[in-house]
């Protein structure tokens, strides 16, 4: 691509990771763009408390707009300052004016720029839409340019292109290296396997199934839990839970146990090819992950070398009993050198600019 990009950003958060899973997406995605000399303004709505709960400053990579999550004038405004963009991305899930959001950002298009939908849930997306046909986003998607999802394989891309979606890529979630990398084992987060995951209405019932039923069936083994959401939930007696873990501390984290645990939600289950953020940062920590069950996973990461895959909490347990200190090193070590090789998001970043390469002016 011949002359740098100016890019407007329309998501939940760059700086606070605080109820906002995709922060990791966005931090690897939008560093690795300004690496390659592109110049990206993220705008995020000051809502959900992520402010208050910011793990990192605004980055030398991106300059950060915070508007009033309260005002919808704020978003207008924002809107407008980002009229002169070469590329305007809508997130899904900003949390606040979303539908807003997602017709401004065509509105404000200029002539010569490009609209990208850019779907951080796709799964849920398109099952909202399909039980909703008056839903607004429905008119909307084949407006924009280009369609973005960060999980689902064919299924997805199916979706979208009944849509009518100029055309719907994956861009999946990936490894920063400068960010997720191995540490010393932090004692504070010694466990035999540890879940990060916030309370979701639509990951609870696997959570059960995978964390919490495999910690009943092993009272001997040290089970760790982080994420918000989980406090006035009952478990078993050998569940530690420790609430938000900022991302600052998420190698400690990862590194401090014999295992990581991966729990997708119900729909990223579903449509497969989903794999979550937390898969690659605990990758990036040399940690073993255990994963549950689903399609796609061996095109990331091959299972029984670089990831052990489970298909309930009864496998989930047997795997935890059987696990040795120095396997699980090996499949950490393993890990890390797949996603090195194959999953970064410097790596996505590239994939993301071939899709623009010509398009703009």
């Amino acid at each position: 691509m011949s002359a740098p990009l100016e890019i407007a950003f329309f998501g939940s958060s760059l700086v606070s990771s605080y109820w906002n899973g995709a922060a990791t997406y966005y931090r690897g995605l939008v560093r690795a763009l300004a690496a390659r000399g592109h110049r990206v303004t993220f705008y995020e709505p000051d809502a959900w408390d992520r402010q208050r709960h910011r793990d990192i400053d605004d980055p030398p990579w991106a300059r950060v707009v915070v508007y009033s999550g309260t005002d919808p004038a704020a978003a207008e405004r924002a809107l407008d300052e980002a009229r002169s963009a070469d590329v305007l991305i809508k997130a899904s899930g900003v949390g606040v004016f979303d539908e807003q959001l997602d017709a401004g950002v065509l509105d404000r298009r200029r002539r010569g720029a490009l609209a990208i939908y850019w779907d951080v849930d796709a799964p849920a997306t398109l099952a909202r839409l399909a039980r909703d046909p008056h839903d607004p986003l429905r008119a909307l998607v084949p407006r924009y340019d280009l369609v973005l999802v960060y999980g689902g394989g064919p299924p997805i891309v199916r979706g979208y292109a009944e849509l009518g979606a100029a055309r719907c890529v994956p861009i999946y979630n990936a490894l920063d290296p400068e960010t997720h990398f191995p540490v010393a084992p932090d004692p504070v987060f010694e466990a035999d396997l540890s879940l990060l995951a916030n309370r979701l209405p639509d990951r609870e019932a696997r959570v059960d199934a995978f964390f919490f039923d495999a910690a009943q069936a092993l009272p001997e083994k040290r089970f760790l839990l982080g994420g918000s959401g989980w406090g006035d939930r009952s478990m078993p007696a050998n569940v530690a839970a420790i609430g938000h873990v900022p991302t600052g501390l998420h190698n400690g984290f990862n590194a401090g146990a014999r295992a990581v645990l991966n729990v997708a939600r119900d729909s990223m289950a579903a449509s497969g090819f989903s794999p979550a953020t937390r898969i690659f940062e605990a990758a990036g920590a040399a940690a073993c992950v255990i994963t549950d069950a689903w399609e796609g996973v061996d095109r990331f990461f091959e299972p029984g070398r670089e990831i052990l895959v489970a298909s309930s909490g009864a496998e989930v347990a047997g795997l935890v009993g059987s696990l040795d200190e120095a396997s699980a090193r090996a499949i950490g070590a393993a890990a890390r050198r797949r996603a090195l090789a194959d999953h970064t998001y410097t790596q996505r970043a590239a994939t993301v600019l071939a899709l623009l390469d010509g398009r703009t002016g």
